[in-house]
């Protein structure tokens, strides 16, 4: 049962820089000769997409047992309180009140986050920060889970 499912992908304005990448590249190497400009403008875009897919790539889902953020797999046993934050009190939990002990999947194109205690006694991460477009459906939703896995007559 897979219940939220949210990727973190880039804005599409940033596919921009990929294409804009390319054109330098291929002015860096118009001196060498047309063809090497060609292949320089190629290779740049591709490697500057990939790069900026893979900074996109990471995803925050919600199953049946756990929660899985980036590389972050947490049992949902191991969670306390939810929290959806908006984007001044996202930006302070990011800043001036961030704990350097927390797991954060930040995106900075992303304005809200949601934040997630940690409630594991042998964990000394003491909340997830996790960057997400529509904090209050992941809280919902994380929410939901729990209270119908905690129901369950096999739930520990």
């Amino acid at each position: 049962m897979q219940a939220y499912n949210e990727r973190l992908s880039a804005p599409t304005a940033w596919w921009g820089f990929a294409v804009l990448g390319g054109l330098i590249g291929g002015i860096i190497f118009l001196p060498v000769g047309p063809a090497a400009a060609g292949v320089a403008v190629l290779v740049a875009a591709v490697l500057i997409g990939v790069g900026v897919n893979a900074y996109g790539a990471p995803r925050i889902r919600v199953t049946g047992d756990e929660l899985l953020a980036g590389k972050a797999r947490v049992p949902l046993s191991a969670l306390g309180e939810a929290t959806a934050l908006d984007q001044e009190e996202a930006r302070a939990l990011r800043m001036e009140r961030a704990d350097p002990r927390a797991f954060m999947l930040l995106r900075s194109y992303v304005p809200t986050a949601a934040r997630v205690e940690v409630t594991d006694p042998e964990d000394p991460t003491p909340y997830l920060y996790l960057s997400t477009r529509n904090p209050a459906r992941f809280v919902e939703v994380l929410d939901a889970v729990r209270k119908h896995r905690s129901a369950q007559p096999d739930a520990g």
